[in-house]
């Protein structure tokens, strides 16, 4: 056994449990793609302050839970912590708000890094997909994405998942509304860090999920009773837009999400079925972040939904992902003629597009059936000297346990017609 494990808080993922994240992140990936939704990839690292400016000093991701180190040549740099600032600082660097096409719609998957206390459902290093709409404010976009993250949802069996939705008002409102949380927040009994909280930006305390805090926030003052018109209006559209389509959606006035950039409309995607960490995703309006990054005004919206925690999400509703299967043909060779011969059939096969696989090793025909069968292939092609003397292969169905030889000149094509 190798002395090296995964460090805390990560895990591995591996076969054949790998399939079961890859076909999520596929099924959350979809509705994007047939939506405009073009794919983006950005490093691993960013420097320091992209974070510090755009997710917000204040937030525990940057003060306690980012990974920061300086490299040799005296960068400060962070292993990233969330998607949207640095998918945003690659399209201003690239100047895609300059197309002439706005929004600039992009999506993304990857892994991502906090240093957080380790538990099911919260790690180290997990994996997200998440989608970014720049440079457009109306309401459509924000209902667009909540409506592609909810299709991406059902499309993989989850029914359990609730959408929590609010509005965070605006340059306009907030300041009035912060004032007010101020004053009531600056009368509760809280810890020194938490006050200082309280001073820097009050909407983090809502978001405390000690009980010791949230008991004390019973009728602490509500957003919505500080948003202007144009948020409220703005607001009022976005709901209808999804009730006409049918989403459900409850409206959760103390959801303000763990970041600082957000702006109007917020929203979450929980599941109960999870205990503590019920959250699977979420996101919201970031139309202020642009500016924090040295860009031009450009609205933005976007969300970010949690690979990890949807497949348990999955697990803990009972969904079952119908998974091709690794290996539909399974090659058992007898002999170094055969196995000559085979490999080449194994090699059309998959150029056919047929996943096959190859009895390696020189196995007897005892154990190669074996692994044949653990394979979970389909179908066996078993060939020795005599049947190729022949110019056949015997081809075996692993369900039925039925042999039957086929010409060694048909057999790609048999196989195709048989797996159709």
């Amino acid at each position: 056994m190798s002395t090296f494990q995964a460090p805390r808080g990560t895990y591995d993922l591996l076969p054949p449990d790998s399939a079961k994240y890859l076909a999520v992140r596929e099924a959350i990936a979809e509705p994007l793609r047939n939506s405009g939704y073009g794919y983006v990839e950005t490093p691993g690292f960013e420097n320091v302050e992209l974070f510090a400016r755009g997710v917000g000093e204040s937030t525990d991701i940057v003060s306690k839970e980012m990974y920061a180190f300086e490299t040799k040549g005296g960068d400060r740099l962070a292993l990233r912590p969330e998607g949207t600032a640095s998918v945003l600082r690659a399209a201003l660097e690239a100047n895609l708000h300059k197309s002439g096409v706005l929004p600039v719609k992009l999506w993304y998957s990857g892994s991502y890094y906090r240093y957080e206390k380790p538990q099911k459902g919260r790690y180290r290093h997990f994996s997200q997909v998440g989608a970014e709409a720049i440079g457009a404010e109306d309401p459509a976009l924000d209902a667009e994405l909540i409506i592609l993250a909810d299709q991406a949802y059902r499309s993989l069996g989850l029914r359990n998942f609730r959408i929590l939705l609010n509005s965070l008002g605006d340059a306009e409102c907030r300041p009035v509304y912060r004032e007010a949380l101020q004053g009531f927040l600056r009368g509760l009994d809280l810890d020194e860090e938490t006050r200082r909280r309280v001073e820097i930006n009050p909407l983090r305390v809502l978001d405390d999920k000690r009980t010791e805090v949230r008991r004390q926030l019973t009728g602490a003052p509500l957003l919505r009773d500080y948003l202007c018109d144009g948020c409220r209006a703005y607001h009022k559209e976005v709901r209808e837009l999804l009730i006409a389509e049918g989403v459900v959606f409850e409206d959760d006035e103390k959801l303000v999400r763990g970041l600082d950039y957000y702006t109007r409309t917020t929203f979450e995607f929980v599941h109960d079925g999870l205990g503590s960490q019920s959250a699977v995703g979420g996101g919201g309006r970031y139309d202020g972040l642009s500016e924090m990054l040295g860009g031009p005004a450009l609205p933005s919206v976007g969300w970010a939904l949690g690979v990890d925690r949807t497949v348990l999400a999955l697990e803990a509703e009972g969904v079952e992902l119908t998974l091709p299967p690794a290996t539909s043909v399974y090659a058992v060779p007898l002999g170094e003629e055969a196995r000559r011969v085979l490999f080449g059939v194994v090699t059309r096969l998959r150029r056919a597009g047929v996943a096959t696989d190859f009895s390696y090793g020189g196995r007897g025909l005892k154990g190669a059936m074996k692994v044949a069968n653990r394979s979970g292939a389909r179908y066996a092609i078993v060939a020795g000297e005599r049947d190729l003397a022949e110019g056949l292969v015997q081809l075996k169905d692993m369900e039925s346990g039925e042999q039957t030889p086929v010409p060694l000149a048909d057999v790609v094509a048999e196989l195709e017609s048989r797996l159709t």
